[in-house]
């Protein structure tokens, strides 16, 4: 249930309606202002408020039912894309962002020059998996916190801040204290029990849609963690998978601007695993941009050839810097910022 306050609504009487609320009823309220808005939210069981007894006060313009079953995380609840904050380099809005790094942290050496490279192109966040999850248990599996020791390493002499995979809920509080954004990867987008922990958290996550889920999953996952008082969460188009095999997966880039309509949390593209083609990673790069996402998250290698996980998805730090110089001529004919 939303409840919208009339403009220019005395904050006394706007506290007096939600005091009486929440002591009458089990329900909780979360408030979203603009320039010319003011909303209360309200989630719970609403079924014992009665909607005449809302509607007669003089500063309530009008009560609305939520009919879809994420509530936080729609655009209902909150008008206005969310920005998100890390580390003073910002996601959501007019603010596009670029992830781009390995799939696997390898080495020191490896990835200390390909941050150097990256941060050099122009992009924004550094990416590289230190736990990673593989189809088969004989490939590599990653350094663990080593790699999250690397990455921190990197990200202080380049100031780029890290973006890395969880695996597990014993790993949150280290996770939370090491990495700037927690990526919650396909396999792990309906671990209710992990999203509820990160919930907890008030880290950004980094939410990956699963590759078969639908659209209404993917923002019924994000509402696992923003229930729990988190609304740092940034939605990933990866790909889905389809009858098609020409390519990894299927992008699905109409998912971007149907999300822009049901949510406002920022939504980024992976063109990297959506392809499983080098090739098309520019392409599909272009495409999410001129649609509407809020950013892209890529994988860059200096050797894709003898990478350890993914090299026939990687692009090298030349792509980059060409796929960089791409986006920001594009920009002067979008509402976006890079």
């Amino acid at each position: 249930m939303i409840i919208v306050m009339c403009k220019d609504a005395p904050l006394e009487e706007i506290d007096a309606i939600k005091k009486r609320l929440i002591k009458e009823h089990d329900i909780e309220i979360h408030e979203s202002k603009g320039t010319n808005y003011h909303l209360l939210g309200v989630v719970g069981d609403t079924s014992t408020i009665d909607p005449s007894s809302i509607e007669a006060n003089r500063i309530v313009e009008k009560l609305i039912r939520v009919q879809s079953p994420y509530k936080k995380a729609s655009k209902m609840f909150r008008p206005d894309d969310s920005v998100i904050d890390i580390d003073g380099h910002k996601l959501g809005g007019k603010h596009f962002g670029v992830i781009a790094g390995p799939c696997s942290v390898e080495s020191r050496e490896s990835l200390m020059d390909l941050a150097r490279q990256i941060k050099k192109s122009g992009a924004h966040f550094l990416r590289g998996g230190a736990f990673k999850p593989r189809t088969s248990p004989y490939s590599f599996q990653g350094l663990g916190e080593e790699g999250i020791e690397i990455l921190n390493e990197a990200k202080r002499e380049t100031g780029l801040p890290i973006v890395t995979e969880i695996m597990s809920i014993d790993k949150i509080d280290y996770f939370n204290e090491n990495v700037d954004i927690i990526q919650v990867g396909a396999r792990n987008m309906q671990n209710f029990m992990l999203l509820k922990e990160l919930g907890r958290t008030d880290k950004p996550v980094l939410l990956k849609r699963g590759l078969s889920a639908t659209i209404e999953e993917l923002l019924m996952a994000a509402e696992y963690i923003m229930s729990g008082g988190n609304d740092n969460v940034i939605l990933c188009e990866r790909g889905i998978r389809t009858f098609e095999k020409y390519t990894r997966n299927t992008l699905d880039i109409s998912s971007v601007p149907v999300i822009k309509k049901l949510s406002h949390l920022p939504i980024i593209v992976d063109p990297s695993h959506a392809s499983g083609e080098w090739w098309l990673v520019e392409p599909l790069a272009k495409a999410a941009f001129a649609v509407g996402a809020d950013g892209i998250m890529i994988e860059v290698h200096q050797d894709p050839q003898n990478a350890k996980s993914d090299g026939q998805q990687s692009i090298k730090p030349d792509k980059l810097d060409h796929l960089m110089d791409t986006l920001k001529s594009l920009s002067q004919f979008l509402d976006k910022s890079i």
